[in-house]
């Protein structure tokens, strides 16, 4: 029999093929989601209707993801939880992440946003060091490259990785480690060159640090090159550490160096976006 045009229209809409799945792995899985945004164990009432399914369906399925050890029951309570597999898969995804090839994949839309060029810092042996860059096409001709490590002090990107490497590092006024004794070094020849531009005193750098953490982005503006301003943006792993810095930089006469400007904004919503998806939880 011939279908009347009404008839195809559903099929028109969707022409993209349909990979088969199982169906009640889906429906489960919504225990597993509302469980782990949770920020306790549930009773059998609350966990099914937060799932959005009878009390009787929801105990089915959490009766195999029991038996799979993705939930546990506390047998005083009758409270549910997550269980040690699904820790260990958690565990599993995190230690699988690749911080720098994530930030990667977010730099081409983030540079239509912006405009800018974008870099990616790591620390290295020596210091924040440039690990990726993306030129922007109207980028100003600046004289870093790959492998390049940054001042801690005169750089937004070194201002980043010594605000949040170690928030405690100048609490006493005796830096401690390696990231201390760097900025110990820096502050010494800045004194030396008589620098009114950047912190030269322990006093002044905790000033501009307080900033930072406050604002929570670094800027650096003719400080590092002449006519050529920049923001880095901290990205935290899992664990709260300092994962990378996503770095912006351009000229003056077209970057928007306000910190709550057309760079500032959509650099620090990147880095929170991929601080969350590492696993990092902002108190």
């Amino acid at each position: 029999m011939k279908a009347s045009p009404g008839a195809t229209a559903p099929a028109r809409r969707s022409t993209a093929p349909q990979r088969a799945g199982i169906q009640s792995l889906e429906v489960g899985f919504a225990l597993l989601e509302v469980l782990s945004s949770s920020p306790g164990a549930l009773m059998l009432r609350d966990l099914a209707a937060a799932a959005g399914m009878s009390a009787a369906k929801a105990h089915r399925y959490l009766v195999s993801f029991q038996r799979l050890g993705l939930v546990v029951q506390d047998p005083a309570t009758t409270l549910y939880d997550l269980g040690p597999a699904a820790l260990k898969l958690g565990l599993a995804s995190l230690s699988r992440l690749d911080s720098v090839k994530l930030a990667r994949q977010r730099l081409q839309p983030l540079m239509a946003q912006t405009g800018q060029t974008l870099a990616l810092a790591v620390w290295g042996n020596q210091g924040p060091t440039l690990v990726h860059w993306e030129e922007s096409p109207r980028a100003v001709t600046v004289n870093l490259r790959l492998g390049d490590v940054m001042p801690l002090l005169s750089s937004a990107t070194g201002l980043c990785f010594t605000a949040f490497s170690s928030p405690r590092l100048l609490a006493a006024g005796r830096p401690q480690g390696r990231l201390a004794l760097l900025v110990k070094d820096e502050l010494a020849r800045n004194q030396k060159l008589a620098r009114q531009d950047v912190p030269t005193t322990m006093a002044g750098l905790a000033e501009v640090l307080e900033e930072v953490r406050r604002r929570g982005i670094a800027r650096a503006v003719n400080t590092l090159l002449p006519g050529v301003a920049g923001f880095c943006a901290p990205v935290f792993d899992a664990d709260g550490h300092l994962a990378l810095g996503m770095v912006a930089l351009g000229s003056l006469a077209t970057f928007d160096a306000d910190w709550d400007g057309a760079v500032a904004r959509p650099l620090a919503a990147a880095a929170r976006q991929l601080s969350r998806d590492l696993g990092f939880e902002a108190a």
